[in-house]
């Protein structure tokens, strides 16, 4: 494994030259012992540190932000009284100051020759990491080989984006510790960066200078609301022609027809994906991540039409993966935008053991109680409760070939008349289509197709985030207690007379 760039190192490679400023003040005393003293001493000269942590501030591409990195070579990065009062210190002032904050953890985790006394300082970490986002303020790490024990299990766990060096070694217990505990070699490729990538725990890995672009990117998405937003024009809304139910089934059906990663593409900027529930699942069918429309920015989670198969449909997953969007977009008190376009959730016994229902059910309650403003945007499939569980938001805009139903119209065709070959005649009963649900109040806003989205993608695509763009700039504008208590009235009254 090549040589890793020390805490000073990383600092001079992700910070604008010259414009980084210490935060660190003499360590608290810890009254070691002498053998501990001698350590210390001789960490110190080794390390050219006084400590195992770093902190202070600086520019990252023109923007003040704090940052908080580890010193392996300094008794393996370990977290103990010193070091944890530092950290806690950097960080409540950044919290103060209202700054983001990085974190660069590379440790072996809780300094054993403080003990139980270092071990419970992760807590206060913890803690004066959880104040920190619920002030609104940013938290991205960047974690370096090897981050281990407490420190992952802390500080190096509770990132709005999470993105790991490659080839580190990350994992809860060190495999030497494992090897010398059970007598047996821990198995190798688990605690590796790409495969934590790969389960859905960290968002990206990256090569250290690759960190200033995606740090500029994410901060660029989530402190946009602070910096002010430009205004625009209003979209123009255009006549929608009538077009039966069934065409318009058949237009969303289409291969070539622009799925989220399209109107990412064409329509958004600073797109910084996410990747998984950072709890150990993914689902390729759920696509999560920052970006602005315009200078509005998003959590932005959509279904992805092109990652669903019948052998890989949208499953449990995918709606844990997006109350993730969910929760950074309450902590943030960032716009929520859910695109929505599916075939249908999973129908199999995984499905029903990993708790499709449940997750449809608090994608719902999360949704419809959310603080921030919420976009729903009905892309192109809209079939049961895989689609209904993204489409509660304080406006829905349709795509005009657009549509939802509670089944495929071939399945409620089968349950009405035991054939599928009535499914144009219940997609025409049932109200599926973009004009039907503007006139029945699910839809606030359609955006027009020429005739046909698949037909010129990139167009539509830009016209669509023109709307998002304006009507998440709108929401931003409005007063949230106005804003929630017209979410609840509206879902409250849907589909009564009057």
């Amino acid at each position: 494994m090549n040589r890793r760039p020390s805490a000073r190192e990383l600092l001079d490679r992700t910070l604008d030259t010259g414009s980084f400023a210490s935060w660190d003040t003499p360590p608290v005393d810890v009254r070691p012992d002498p053998g501990y003293a001698a350590d210390l001493a001789a960490a110190r000269e080794r390390s050219g540190c006084d400590e195992a942590v770093i902190t202070g501030e600086g520019l990252l591409r023109g923007r003040r932000v704090a940052i908080i990195a580890c010193e392996f070579s300094f008794l393996a990065g370990s977290i103990g009284v010193a070091a944890a009062e530092r950290l806690v210190v950097a960080i409540e002032r950044a919290t103060a100051e209202r700054l983001p904050l990085l974190a660069a953890p590379a440790s072996g985790g809780t300094r054993m020759q403080e003990g139980t006394v270092a071990f419970l300082a992760m807590v206060k970490i913890s803690a004066a990491i959880a104040a920190h986002k619920a002030a609104g303020l940013p938290y991205l790490v960047y974690l370096r080989h090897p981050t281990t024990g407490g420190v992952l299990a802390s500080w190096g766990s509770q990132g709005h984006v999470t993105v790991a060096e490659p080839g580190a070694l990350i994992g809860f217990l060190g495999p030497r510790v494992y090897e010398a505990l059970y007598d047996r070699p821990f198995p190798e490729g688990v605690q590796v960066a790409e495969n934590l990538h790969r389960s859905g725990l960290i968002d990206a890995v990256l090569q250290p200078e690759d960190v200033p672009a995606i740090a500029e990117r994410a901060f660029n998405v989530l402190l946009a609301r602070a910096e002010g937003l430009p205004e625009g024009p209003e979209p123009v809304d255009e006549p929608i022609p009538d077009v039966p139910a069934w065409d318009s089934i058949v237009c969303s059906r289409r291969p070539g027809r622009p799925g989220v990663r399209a109107l990412l593409r064409h329509a958004a900027t600073d797109v910084v994906p996410l990747n998984g529930t950072g709890e150990g699942e993914s689902d390729p069918g759920l696509l999560l991540a920052l970006a602005r429309f315009g200078g509005a920015p998003c959590v932005l989670l959509g279904q992805d039409r092109d990652r669903q198969s019948v052998e890989r449909p949208l499953g449990p997953a995918a709606l844990r993966e997006a109350r993730r969007g969910m929760r950074i977009a309450r902590e943030l008190r960032l716009p929520l935008v859910t695109v929505i376009d599916t075939p249908g959730a999973a129908l199999s016994k995984e499905a029903e053991e990993r708790g499709m229902a449940g997750q449809i059910a608090r994608c719902l309650a999360e949704l419809v109680t959310l603080e921030a403003p919420t976009v729903s945007v009905l892309l192109g499939q809209g079939t049961g409760g895989g689609a209904l569980a993204l489409v509660p938001a304080d406006r829905v805009i349709s795509a005009q070939h657009g549509w939802l139903s509670p089944l495929p119209p071939e399945g409620a065709s089968a349950i009405v008349h035991r054939t599928v070959d009535r499914a144009p005649e219940l997609a025409a009963q049932q109200g599926v289509r973009s004009t039907e649900l503007r006139d029945n109040g699910i839809v606030d806003r359609i955006v027009a197709e020429h005739a046909d989205a698949s037909d010129e993608p990139e167009a539509f695509c830009r016209r669509m985030g023109a709307v998002l763009r304006h009507e998440l700039t709108d929401l931003l504008h409005t007063d949230p207690a106005v804003r929630v208590a017209a979410r609840h009235d509206r879902y409250r009254r849907l589909g009564l007379p009057g």
